[in-house]
C-alpha cells in the first residue's frame, strides 16, 4: 500500500542515493515533499520537478513555461548549485514586469519543496533592482526556513549580489547579530564570512577583517551551538590570511567573557593554527 505524505515526511533521510526510495524521489520529483539531506537533496531532477510545479504555483502561460523548461533542461548537466541559481535566475527574467510575479513568488517561497523555496531565494538573487535592505528584509524568511538547505541559500542569495554592501552596511546586519531567533543570528555570522562555503570569498575581508568585529562580539557567547559554529568559522577563515588579528580577538573574548560558550567558540576558531 502507498505511504502517505505524512508517512513519507515522516521518513528516516538516506544515507546514500541508491537508499532513497523510489516513492520518496518520486514525491521529491513532485514537489510534494522536501528532502531531508544533502544526498536527498542532490538527487531530485530540477527539470522533472518544475514541470510539475508550474500550474500549481500559478504559472500557467505556455510560452512562460517553455522558456523555464528550456532552461531547466539546458542545465541538467551541470553542478546542482548552477542548476538551482539558474533556474531562480530564469524565474526572475521570465516574471520581470509581470502582473502575477508577486503571486508566484509567494507561492514559491511557501512550496512543500525545499528546491522550490531555493529558486525563490536565487530570483532575489537575480534582481538587480534591489536594495541591500530589501535583499535582507526578503531573505528573512529563508533564513529561518526549517530546512537546512534553504537556510544556506539564504545568505548566498545575498551575499552573491551584493559582497560589497555586506562590508560598506554592515550595521544593517547588526539587528539580525542580536535577534531573538538564533537562525536569524546564524545567518547575520555567516552571510558575511572571509572564506564561506559554495560562494567567492570576500577579499576585503580576508585583507581586512575588522569592520566585521562588533557583528562577532554580538555573537561571542551564543547560547545556541548552531550559532557558535558559524562564529568559530568565521574566525578560522579569517585566521587563515590574518592570524594576528584573530589570536588577539580570542584572546580579548576569553578575557571579557570567561564562559563556556565563548570557550567552545575560541578552541574552535583557532583549530587550524593549532595544526
Amino acid at each position: 500500500m502507498p505511504r502517505t505524505i505524512e508517512e513519507l515526511n515522516a521518513r528516516k533521510p538516506a544515507r546514500r542515493r541508491s537508499e532513497v526510495p523510489a516513492d520518496v524521489l518520486k514525491a521529491m520529483n513532485a514537489g510534494l515533499i522536501e528532502s531531508r539531506n544533502l544526498v536527498e537533496w542532490l538527487i531530485i531532477d530540477q527539470a522533472k520537478l518544475l514541470k510539475a510545479i508550474l500550474p500549481e504555483i500559478g504559472l500557467t502561460d505556455a510560452e512562460q513555461q517553455k522558456t523555464l523548461l528550456k532552461t531547466a533542461r539546458s542545465l541538467q548537466d551541470k553542478g546542482v548549485m548552477q542548476r538551482c541559481s539558474g533556474i531562480g535566475a530564469a524565474f526572475h527574467t521570465t516574471l520581470d514586469g509581470g502582473k502575477n510575479r508577486a503571486t508566484i513568488y509567494d507561492q514559491m517561497s511557501a512550496h512543500a519543496s525545499d528546491v522550490v523555496r531555493i529558486w525563490a531565494a536565487f530570483a532575489d538573487a537575480a534582481n538587480p533592482q534591489l536594495s541591500f535592505m530589501q535583499r535582507l528584509k526578503r531573505a528573512r524568511k529563508f533564513a529561518i526556513d526549517p530546512n537546512a538547505g534553504v537556510r544556506e541559500i539564504a545568505w548566498m542569495a545575498v551575499r552573491t549580489p551584493a559582497p560589497d554592501a555586506l562590508i560598506d552596511e554592515v550595521h544593517r546586519l547588526e539587528p539580525w547579530a542580536n535577534d531573538k531567533h538564533a537562525y536569524v543570528r546564524r545567518f547575520a555570522i555567516e552571510v558575511t564570512r572571509p572564506c564561506g562555503v559554495w560562494c567567492t570569498h570576500l577579499k576585503r575581508l580576508k585583507e581586512d577583517p575588522t569592520p566585521m568585529i562588533e557583528l562577532l562580539d554580538s555573537c561571542n557567547s551564543d547560547e545556541t551551538k548552531y550559532v557558535q559554529d558559524s562564529v568559530a568559522n568565521w574566525l578560522n577563515d579569517a585566521s587563515k590570511s590574518q592570524p594576528d588579528w584573530v589570536i588577539k580577538t580570542c584572546d580579548r573574548w576569553q578575557a571579557e567573557s570567561p564562559t563556556p560558550q565563548t570557550a567552545r567558540i575560541v578552541k574552535r576558531a583557532l583549530r587550524t593554527l593549532r595544526k
